[in-house]
């Protein structure tokens, strides 16, 4: 089991406090009369929420330099400090937690027991410019988005701001996406034939095919609007972070929802003891909302 390094904190989920509700729309996806609630607030920049087979929710504290995990019970700890500015959080094929460091400009991999090893730490003898978020081929390999916003401070170490791809036997880095300013959040869907990108700077997702060497093509724009960090839905819905909330739209790019929240949220994720928890990190707070789907496998 992790090392938890920081004392418990028991939240009482019975006394959460609600926010905005959802928007009612006819997608189905929301739980009839389901709420968006604030799970726990008075965090610093919160990130990266991904969940294990067994419901554990991990999630990232960037600003506050440290990670934390949610049990199914309600049970908040802390762990894994310093983290490097971590900042987006995936799943290994064999649960193994893999962690964006951002300050340390590398991508490393956490086992059960909280030993960490590092998966890939740059890119031609240069380290990464700052590990954003990363997806898992069902294959093994990882896809990762390396742009540079605050940390580390100073010139970038990379000549560009590019999407990378891990071989699943960890031994090759390749830059396969060079043409897309500050690449954030990434998603694929369950068959690894489709890759999700977001662009910050251009305020837009693209959606690219995956060849069976892993290469990409056929760049397509998938939506108008930027995100930071998305996630699919078992149904392969697009779940993006923006302006306002969590813009859902399906494999056609069409917008089928629009989840308000208090705050810009920063990345979304499923989890609960069923799965169908949407879990959205959203600046200083951790936000949920009971759904009727549950997260693509």
């Amino acid at each position: 089991m992790l090392k938890l390094i920081r004392n418990s904190l028991l939240i009482l989920t019975s006394t959460l406090a609600l926010t905005e509700p959802a928007v009612a729309a006819e997608s189905g996806l929301i739980a009839p009369d389901a709420k968006v609630i604030e799970v726990q607030g008075g965090f610093g920049f919160l990130e990266g929420p991904v969940s294990d087979a067994t419901g554990n929710l991990y999630f990232t504290d960037i600003d506050n330099n440290r990670l934390h995990k949610l049990a199914p019970t309600g049970e908040l700890t802390s762990f894994h400090e310093p983290s490097n500015r971590a900042n987006g959080l995936t799943l290994d094929l064999d649960g193994g937690l893999l962690i964006c460091e951002q300050e340390a400009g590398r991508l490393v991999k956490m086992d059960r027991d909280g030993n960490i090893t590092v998966v890939a730490d740059g890119y031609l003898g240069n380290p990464f410019n700052s590990p954003n978020d990363a997806w898992v081929h069902p294959n093994g390999s990882i896809y990762m988005t390396d742009p540079r916003y605050q940390y580390p401070i100073g010139n970038l170490s990379q000549d560009g701001e590019y999407v990378y791809r891990i071989s699943s036997d960890r031994q090759e880095v390749r830059a396969i996406i060079t043409d897309i300013p500050k690449p954030n959040g990434v998603v694929g869907t369950e068959d690894g034939q489709t890759l999700y990108v977001a662009s910050t700077e251009l305020r837009k997702v693209f959606r690219y095919d995956i060849a069976s060497d892993g290469e990409v093509s056929n760049r397509t724009e998938f939506a108008n609007q930027g995100s930071d960090g998305m996630t699919l839905d078992e149904n392969g819905n697009v779940y993006l972070t923006w302006i306002g909330g969590v813009s859902v739209r399906n494999p056609a790019g069409e917008e089928i929802e629009f989840i308000a929240t208090q705050q810009m949220p920063a990345n979304v994720g499923f989890g609960g003891r069923d799965g169908r928890t949407l879990f959205m990190t959203s600046r200083t707070s951790l936000y949920s909302l009971q759904m009727n789907v549950e997260a693509s496998r």
